[in-house]
């Protein structure tokens, strides 16, 4: 199996790179390399993951200065052709500001930042990112976030639901969606968002940080996994 090239982009702010450069050149064994925002090329990678973290401080609005990087304007037309985009935590914030994804990030719904073990169950198993997972197994992977709870307007989530765009959903170890494993209040307990055509994706948990056993949990790499073999 050849192996793929990963774009890992760098904001001032970011402290997720290194930690996803890892899990996908020393775990996945993938060919990895940082893109820095104020470059214009993406140098032929063939998916470019945007970190999370506290891109610019979080100042204005979390990820909304990101999307002004020089950079976003080659991810952006990069996604619209049908390239492979995952944005982690702030990176799902930064997609949202640039309207790759529908919807928007209010504070948490107990105003607290949230830095913990979560549960989330595959709602779509059919995605570029999920593939290799099983609809409704439940994944442990963490969170790190004060503006996690996803929202949009009514007509949006029904749109969402009707395109079958929500890939994972918050829930409890056995796979059950409640209030109380829905930590952050998110419309309709969504942790991970995929756009119609199929080939952006944003998730509030941290993949990378669940990328091996010893870090508690390595679940997460059955997303990282999902993409290498779809791809090739």
């Amino acid at each position: 199996m050849a192996k793929l090239k990963f774009g890992v982009v760098i904001f001032p702010g970011s402290n997720c790179d290194y930690d996803t450069y890892y899990a996908l050149r020393d775990v996945c064994k993938q060919k990895t390399i940082f893109l820095w925002h104020k470059e214009h090329d993406l140098k032929n990678v063939d998916c470019v993951v945007l970190p999370g973290g506290f891109s610019y401080g979080d100042y204005l609005r979390s990820g909304s200065i990101a999307a002004f990087s020089p950079l976003m304007q080659e991810v952006k037309e990069f996604a619209l052709k049908g390239g492979l985009v995952l944005g982690i935590c702030n990176g799902f914030q930064v997609l949202l500001e640039l309207g790759l994804l529908p919807g928007a990030m209010l504070r948490n719904k107990n105003l607290k930042f949230l830095c913990q073990f979560v549960h989330i169950r595959v709602e779509n198993d059919k995605t570029r990112f999920s593939h290799r997972a099983k609809k409704g197994q439940t994944l442990k992977i963490p969170i790190a976030h004060f503006d996690g709870n996803y929202f949009a307007p009514p007509e949006t989530i029904a749109e969402i639901k009707k395109n079958n765009q929500i890939v994972f959903r918050y829930s409890d170890a056995e796979g059950k969606i409640n209030e109380e494993a829905n930590v952050n209040g998110s419309a309709e307990s969504i942790a991970g968002l995929i756009n119609k055509a199929g080939n952006v994706l944003g998730m509030m948990p941290h993949p990378e940080r669940a990328s091996e056993i010893l870090l508690g949990s390595e679940d997460g790499r059955v997303i990282f996994e999902s993409i290498i073999a779809k791809l090739n």
